[in-house]
């Protein structure tokens, strides 16, 4: 068993890097506060040249607050504990239902070359992500 939860994780982290995804846990509105707040305390003090000062030191600290913050989603899924792969199988073997395979490489070419299953997975991966993880996802361009 511990090898089929193996090989869903390892399809899961394929099927996020070909998309592309990258996540952050609520970092983002740490940051966000530190620039709209900074801005304001500029303005308040300097005016609107206050703003501009404090706005752009407020988003440098904002950046800072969040820097390493966003990572490859696939090396969110590889740091799962073992509790939270065994739920993202559970809740991927729902929608893969009966499919048998013997090895990733054909779990993979399975699932690669289902477009409806492909995206359904990817679905189910990104709503388990912001959901129990509480996570954002952004697809990188």
């Amino acid at each position: 068993m511990a090898q089929r939860v193996n090989d869903v994780m390892k399809l899961c982290c394929e099927l996020s890097a070909n998309q592309q995804i990258k996540s952050t846990v609520k970092g983002s509105g740490k940051g966000a506060a530190a620039a709209g707040g900074l801005a304001f305390a500029g303005g308040l003090i300097g005016g609107p040249l206050g703003i501009a000062v404090g706005g752009a030191v407020g988003g440098l600290v904002g950046c800072w607050m969040t820097s390493g913050q966003f990572q490859p989603l696939p090396q969110i899924i590889m740091e799962l504990s073992p509790q939270q792969q065994r739920q993202l199988y559970d809740d991927l073997m729902v929608i893969m239902g009966d499919i048998q395979w013997t090895d990733l490489l054909q779990l993979s070419s399975l699932v690669m070359g289902n477009l409806a299953l492909k995206q359904q997975l990817t679905a189910a991966l990104i709503g388990y992500v912001t959901k129990e993880l509480q996570s954002e996802v952004h697809y990188v361009d």
